[in-house]
């Protein structure tokens, strides 16, 4: 065999054991998600000898043999949303630590885009999978549902869809910063969200402000829009809150990261001194600490999100584990004060 074609040659599961020095059903247990059955030693011994023969296991052919793909799919309604970035990582790290491996989706909030790439997903026989969906749930989805593959649901409701839900306690979020804004004098408040129609968490924390904006007695609106198609309309919005007389001082309060980062920029367009005009974001983003004099953030813990969520699929894949009934795991934000709600003056008419 000349040396090309032995370099292009897949190594087999028998060069790997062999190298390992240990028993071909060893090495399938290392790569079918069996390690806790492996000692240590014997799991580094497996892994140094497969990379240095560079061997992949075929999952694909795998899956086709004995029915378990390894595959889990993800469905994401905006990957370039910060917060869709974050728990992915998560869900990643947390596959990879079981065996599995991770394929990724973005729907654009597209929900022909979403139909298809269920489709695709389906195609790939995947063992189950989280999903932050665009809307209502589709017949693909719902098909998938009913042919058995577990799903969880991140950050999103899908009404009649039964389903374990992971992601954060909206309602108590908008609590935390009402509570905050209020103690540093804040009274006159404007909410802005993305359109609330996309997702079920949109539209609880916009009720939710609503509610207690009233019952606390504070003053102000909320107000939902898409960021790419009313870029005009946030920003007369924005100078309507801020020219309009009030005897308490104003605060704005972002709905999400995608929200903060599009105000910022209008108030620094504005030449708005931070603080004295309060602004507020759910989600904590790494330049939000940059900004002077730095934005006030409710940080979600992503990270444990995005585990929580794929332990919570794993667990559907358990015996008996489709017929536990279906779980709500929400999550409390951080608080990371900063200096855009430092104690503003008594009035801003």
């Amino acid at each position: 065999m000349s040396s090309a074609r032995a370099a292009s040659r897949r190594a087999t599961i028998l060069e790997v054991a062999h190298q390992a020095g240990v028993s071909k059903t060893s090495v399938s247990r290392y790569f079918s998600g069996e390690r806790d059955r492996l000692s240590e030693t014997m799991q580094t011994r497996i892994a140094s000898a497969a990379k240095r023969l560079n061997y992949r296991p075929n999952q694909m052919a795998r899956g086709l043999k004995g029915g378990h793909s390894r595959l889990i799919g993800m469905l994401i309604a905006d990957i370039l949303n910060p917060f869709s970035v974050a728990v992915m990582h998560g869900v990643e790290q947390a596959c990879r630590a079981k065996g599995f491996s991770l394929v990724v989706c973005n729907t654009d909030n597209d929900p022909a885009q979403e139909r298809d790439h269920l489709a695709l997903l389906a195609a790939y026989r995947i063992e189950g999978l989280v999903i932050n969906a665009a809307g209502q749930p589709s017949r693909e989805l719902k098909q998938l549902a009913e042919q058995g593959t577990p799903l969880v649901l991140l950050d999103r409701s899908l009404g009649e869809l039964e389903a374990d839900e992971v992601g954060l306690d909206n309602a108590r979020t908008i609590d935390m910063a009402l509570d905050h804004l209020s103690s540093k004098g804040y009274g006159d408040l404007l909410y802005l969200s993305e359109p609330t129609s996309q997702a079920s968490s949109r539209q609880i924390r916009l009720e939710r402000f609503e509610q207690q904006r009233e019952l606390r007695g504070l003053t102000g609106r909320a107000l939902s829009l898409s960021l790419d198609k009313e870029a005009s309309s946030l920003e007369q919005a924005i100078s309507d809150f801020l020219a309009s007389p009030s005897q308490r001082p104003k605060a704005l309060l972002c709905g999400n990261g995608n929200v903060t980062l599009a105000v910022t920029r209008a108030l620094q367009a504005k030449g708005v001194v931070l603080g004295a005009i309060g602004l507020m974001g759910i989600d904590e983003l790494d330049w939000c600490q940059l900004v002077t004099p730095g934005i006030t953030t409710l940080a979600q813990p992503t990270k444990d999100i995005g585990r929580a969520a794929t332990e919570a699929l794993l667990q559907r894949l358990e015996p008996n584990g489709k017929a536990a009934p279906p779980r709500r795991i929400h999550y409390q934000p951080k608080l990371l004060a900063r200096g855009s709600t430092q104690d503003p003056p008594t009035s801003t008419a």
